[in-house]
């Protein structure tokens, strides 16, 4: 299917991604940032998000620190107050993957990567036509978790072996979805 024609591609034509590392009780965060620190993992998302536009929410952005470089940065929030150098801001998920879409449009970037939190992706899942999991082979405490996904929805397209975490690391697999019948 075309991506003009593909409905979950939204109206500038250009699919919505979803990035993210999972643990195998379903956990993505932790007070605000995450159970691990994979180097690995952080080296896969910064070459499938690098210049592509990001859509984030607020509590996300501010566990970065920072815009993510070479990439536009687009954050959601309900906080009127926020605001923030090198970022726009916008109030929700629609408005923001519509001007995600539009900027990947005009610079010929391939998707739209959202990249958390929970909520965003709660509100983005439905929409997406890709997704980037990292699977973290471990069940970390935390306070924040994405769903399992439904097989009959996503077809496995890309499978890595499993890869040391390093040092008190848990090991982790890379894989890649895609909407659609298996």
């Amino acid at each position: 299917m075309a991506a003009g024609n593909d409905p979950l591609a939204g109206a500038a034509g250009v699919p919505v991604a979803l990035i993210l590392a999972r643990a195998d009780n379903g956990v993505i965060g932790v007070a605000g940032g995450l159970p691990w620190h994979l180097s690995g993992d952080l080296k896969f998302f910064k070459a499938q998000t690098l210049g592509k536009p990001v859509v984030m929410g607020r509590k996300t952005y501010q566990s970065i620190g920072k815009p993510l470089p070479g990439r536009p940065n687009l954050v959601i929030t309900r906080d009127r107050s926020f605001h923030a150098q090198g970022v726009e801001v916008f109030r929700d998920v629609a408005g923001a993957l519509a001007r995600a879409q539009a900027l990947a449009a005009e610079s010929g970037a391939a998707e739209v990567m959202v990249i958390g939190g929970g909520q965003i992706y709660a509100e983005t899942l439905p929409l997406a036509r890709r997704i980037y999991l990292t699977e973290v082979h471990a069940s970390p405490a935390g306070d924040t978790t994405f769903p399992d996904l439904d097989p009959a929805q996503w077809t496995e397209v890309r499978r890595d072996p499993p890869v040391s975490g390093g040092e008190g690391q848990p090991d982790y697999s890379i894989v890649v979805l895609e909407r659609g019948p298996g």
